[in-house]
């Protein structure tokens, strides 16, 4: 999302002279403004004029919790492989959690603004983001809401593939324990308290105490049900919220973003669509078996098989390559409803193709359009699986002048979808931690309202919508 300081599309690519025009104008429309010979804003202000506190109803209270619930996590990431492909995870904890900086990205990025960042990340990412929020207070009785910096996806990645269920909700109940006798917790029972998971929220979602169920039960414990969680794939209860995948690219300068969104703008697409990963056989209902055949058979689309072992598909470089050379990009569900390759793609100035609400239009509101067709295109799983629709006829299908419209959309979403290097801060801007900061201040003073009018507001908070996965509410 772009701040006052863009004045318009067009500025993308000659950002500096607009920029230089709009100061123009603006001075000479103060000089208008004002008449006679002494000018107010070249005399001494008086003491007595007051400067608006532009945080009022922003600010935010962060927890110091103990280091066993974040910083243990970095001091001790050898012990952090289970459940990934990744030998060591502690090079992903560098630059803030950003990961290894990619020096070569073989002229696709500039200004070293590409990192190998994995995904489970996004916890430690955000917590570094938070340190440098704008607004942040000291003084709990002026937060908005309040922050509570638990790893919570690093930490149940140890215990997932294990038996002992007390094992897996061990922390989660200790972390609870604490926050319950804090003071902050008593103002709202723990209302205007949010986390941030790099782990789907369906992780933290078991329902019964059986061992062959999958995640912890930290969500349905009760002090966590008044809580607000977000995660990169939320669940059907209202208390959990989608954020974006991380991508690699985390610009330290508005400069990166008008030059990485004139370069996809340009950028010369000789494949229809594309689509990058695995087949799911063991999934009863997936459709990637029928899409990778429709592609396999097709000449105008590029295949990526990323299944156990295929080293290409953890290359950014090699990925945003091939999602940059199509024009639409295929994100069928996978193990899960979301894919961190929905970003990936978009980010490429690729077009994404649906095939479930529950894989974006239900998920990340606060970051995409709510009209789902100015950035994508949505072909339901049935039509595939029972009805047999050739997806390459549907994309063929669409006029050019829409197609066109659409690759605008999803570049100008680009800042929407990023997060930027936690050690800047851009100017013109929101990016994807913006985004999700301010939709959580806004859904907790709502909470706010319902107090102050007398209302119960645990009605509705934490219940399960069902029909959240289809386009009832969208």
């Amino acid at each position: 999302m772009e701040k006052w300081c863009v004045i318009s599309p067009s500025c993308y690519d000659n950002h500096h002279l607009c920029f230089a025009i709009f100061l123009s104008f603006l001075f000479s429309s103060l000089l208008l403004s004002f008449h006679g010979p002494n000018l107010p804003f070249l005399v001494k202000p008086s003491k007595t004029i007051s400067v608006t506190d532009s945080c009022i109803g922003r600010y935010v209270y962060i927890h110091q919790l103990p280091s066993r619930f974040n910083n243990y996590f970095l001091k001790n990431c050898q012990f952090l492989t289970r459940g990934t492909d990744k030998p060591n995870m502690c090079p992903y904890m560098l630059n803030m959690g950003l990961g290894p900086q990619i020096p070569n990205s073989q002229g696709l990025f500039s200004n070293n603004t590409c990192y190998a960042t994995n995904q489970f990340l996004l916890e430690v990412i955000f917590h570094n983001r938070m340190s440098q929020y704008a607004c942040l207070t000291n003084d709990s009785s002026l937060a908005s809401a309040i922050f509570v910096p638990f790893y919570a996806g690093l930490d149940v990645s140890r215990f997932l593939w294990l038996s002992n269920l007390t094992e897996r909700d061990s922390s989660g109940r200790d972390l609870l324990q604490w926050l319950a006798k804090r003071p902050e917790w008593k103002k709202m029972r723990g209302r205007d308290h949010f986390l941030v998971s790099g782990r789907i929220a369906w992780d933290f979602r078991r329902q019964y105490d059986d061992e062959s169920y999958w995640g912890s039960k930290f969500r349905f414990l009760p002090e966590s049900m008044n809580m607000s969680m977000l995660a990169v794939e939320a669940s059907s209860w209202n208390n959990d919220y989608a954020i974006p995948y991380p991508t690699s690219f985390h610009p330290s300068e508005d400069t990166h973003v008008f030059q990485w969104q004139r370069k996809i703008r340009h950028q010369k697409r000789p494949y229809l669509f594309t689509f990058t990963g695995a087949p799911r056989p063991e999934l009863e209902g997936s459709i990637r078996g029928k899409i990778i055949d429709q592609c396999r058979a097709s000449s105008v689309c590029k295949f990526v098989d990323c299944s156990y072992g295929v080293q290409r598909c953890d290359d950014p470089i090699s990925v945003i390559k091939v999602f940059g050379s199509s024009v639409f990009c295929l994100q069928p569900p996978g193990d899960s409803y979301t894919r961190r390759s929905i970003f990936d793609s978009m980010l490429a100035g690729c077009v994404p193709v649906f095939f479930h609400p529950g894989t974006a239009y239900s998920q990340y509101k606060w970051h995409l359009p709510k009209n789902r067709t100015k950035y994508s295109v949505y072909i339901p799983v049935k039509d595939v699986k029972q009805w047999n629709v050739n997806v390459e006829q549907v994309l063929r299908g669409i006029p050019e002048g829409e197609v066109f419209a659409m690759r605008e959309e999803v570049i100008k979403l680009v800042p929407n979808i990023i997060y930027a290097d936690p050690r800047s801060k851009l100017d013109c801007f929101t990016d994807a931690f913006d985004l999700a900061v301010k939709g959580m201040v806004e859904r907790i003073e709502k909470v706010r309202e319902e107090m102050r009018s007398g209302r119960d507001p645990s009605i509705g908070f934490a219940d399960e919508d069902h029909y959240k996965y289809t386009f009832s509410q969208n």
